[in-house]
């Protein structure tokens, strides 16, 4: 294993870096459209006030993006990769915070959310648990970039070998 990362670890970080930060960047880009749905998306999972809800909603996709940019580009990977890794924390602990709560919700995680139709009950249950593991996913992917940061493709890099 250790001669398979030696040799492909510089590919793993880019699709890693890749797969994180295009998450981050359609979902982000999707909710910069529409600020107030995000907003009412982070009020519905009701874990903050009102207030904090909707500033935490309006500033996330900034957040999303900005980190999926630097990701991509491969600039600040390791403090990328950390700030990522906690967004998918926190989505992990909001998405289980509903479901243990027996909140009804569309997650708002690639914009849209708020409360959904009780007759759906059994297909929220069975998406909660299928988004808290692409969450749990991409938090490894985070945290495998914070060991490895340097890839292909990555500003980062060139800057380092020189």
């Amino acid at each position: 294993m250790k001669e398979f990362n030696t040799r492909f670890q510089s590919y793993v970080t880019l699709i890693g870096r890749l797969l994180l930060g295009g998450v981050l960047l359609v979902a982000g880009g999707i909710k910069v459209a529409k600020p107030t749905d995000s907003a009412n998306a982070v009020a519905a999972y009701k874990l903050l006030p009102t207030n904090v809800a909707h500033l935490f909603g309006y500033a996330l996709p900034w957040l999303e993006v900005a980190i999926a940019l630097l990701l991509i580009i491969g600039i600040m990977v390791r403090p990328a990769a950390i700030a990522g890794g906690v967004i998918m924390l926190i989505f992990i602990g909001a998405i289980g915070s509903a479901w243990a709560r027996g909140l009804l919700l569309d997650c708002g995680c690639f914009g849209g959310g708020g409360e959904i139709d009780p007759s759906l009950a059994s297909q929220v249950h069975r998406t909660y648990f299928i988004e808290i593991m692409r969450d749990l996913g991409l938090a490894l992917t985070a945290l495998y970039l914070y060991f490895f940061p340097y890839g292909k493709l990555s500003f980062e890099k060139a800057a380092v070998e020189e």
